[in-house]
């Protein structure tokens, strides 16, 4: 029987890293043209400037080279961190859709769509590959993600990496 340490803290998070790091890559490494090219959707940005071509690029490398690297310690990993690599991007995408589609300004905070979009869809998209961290460690990353994404994004805006501190 494992450390109930291991399975609430420890596991879950060898397990999201792959995702954590796919979501920041972006905020290091994204500048440049935007992934919509400028187009709109009913007179209103699809992405916004900010979630640019080189961004999407840094984050899917980033996180499949997390994927790469935990899947030598544990194999089953390469699938799923590749997985919730894609997740993580495509809950971020999404929520930068529906923020522009509600007509909200980019930089303007929208709790939980912020904070959880990315890390929703990065365990959706991994569920099918199977190793799932238990229901505390679930809860347990829930209440990571919301503090790191926090002191994460102030840490961001004090680099001069962000425009705004969330």
């Amino acid at each position: 029987m494992y450390n109930p340490i291991y399975l609430i803290i420890i596991y879950p998070i060898i397990y999201i890293w792959p995702a954590y790091v796919a979501n920041g890559a972006p905020v290091i490494f994204g500048r440049g043209a935007p992934i919509d090219g400028g187009r709109k959707l009913r007179g209103k940005p699809i992405f916004g400037k900010h979630k640019t071509i080189i961004g999407l690029i840094a984050g899917l490398l980033a996180g499949f080279i997390m994927a790469a690297v935990e899947s030598a310690f544990l194999p089953y990993m390469l699938a799923a961190g590749i997985a919730m690599t894609f997740g993580t991007h495509f809950g971020d995408l999404f929520g930068s859709f529906m923020k522009r589609q509600l007509g909200m300004k980019e930089g303007k905070p929208f709790l939980l769509f912020d904070q959880y979009f990315f890390f929703i869809f990065a365990l959706l998209f991994a569920l099918p590959f199977g190793h799932m961290p238990s229901v505390w460690g679930l809860v347990f990353l829930t209440v990571l993600t919301g503090v790191l994404h926090k002191a994460t994004n102030m840490g961001a805006h004090k680099a001069k990496l962000k425009d705004v501190p969330w």
